[in-house]
């Protein structure tokens, strides 16, 4: 079975800790998991930058940051090209032939700037394997749209739904990886 489920919402409502508990629930269920997350850096209690992380190989990098003076800008970040393509680009890649569910968190305005992300999410998308991504709330961008066009279910995250949706989404992707995986 497959389907595309995503996770969408204001910033801050809990959009990617939601898709890291579905992910440690997947793996929990031995589930093979494959896809790539982002996460923010801060220092000194200020957001500085973001992280992109395979989820298969543990690989990090640099996805974008305000100390950096290349790549394109999108707000007050710079984009890491060389890493987003490495590192989420080739997760992505290697998830759509080799993994039972595929993450993507994020498809935003940052990973959107790279070529090899964008072919990636979209040879995702061709795979047919079940797969969740979080999605940005406005951005209109034909990528977006048509994730949206063929997805199986979306989900509007907000602070009084968001732990009922996960296990609602952590179910739904536990059957669609094949059911006999329950936990």
């Amino acid at each position: 079975m497959s389907g595309i489920w995503l996770v969408t919402g204001p910033p801050g409502v809990g959009k990617s800790t939601a898709v890291s508990k579905v992910v440690l629930r997947l793996k929990s269920a031995g589930v093979i998991v494959g896809g790539c997350s982002t996460s923010e850096r801060r220092s000194g209690g200020a957001r500085v930058g973001f992280e992109v992380r395979d989820l298969t190989s543990g690989r990090t990098g640099e996805l974008a940051s305000t100390s950096t003076k290349i790549g394109p800008r999108v707000g007050r970040y710079r984009v890491n090209l060389a890493d987003l393509a490495a590192i989420g680009a080739e997760g992505l890649e290697a998830a759509s032939s080799s993994s039972e569910v595929i993450v993507i968190d994020e498809v935003g305005p940052m990973e959107l700037v790279s070529p090899e992300f964008r072919r990636a999410v979209r040879k995702c998308i061709d795979s047919g394997r079940p797969m969740l991504a979080v999605v940005h709330e406005r951005l209109d961008d034909d990528l977006l749209n048509e994730l949206r066009a063929k997805a199986t279910e979306t989900f509007s995250f907000t602070v009084e739904t968001r732990d009922t949706m996960t296990d609602d989404i952590g179910t739904k992707l536990l059957k669609a990886a094949g059911g006999t995986k329950m936990t």
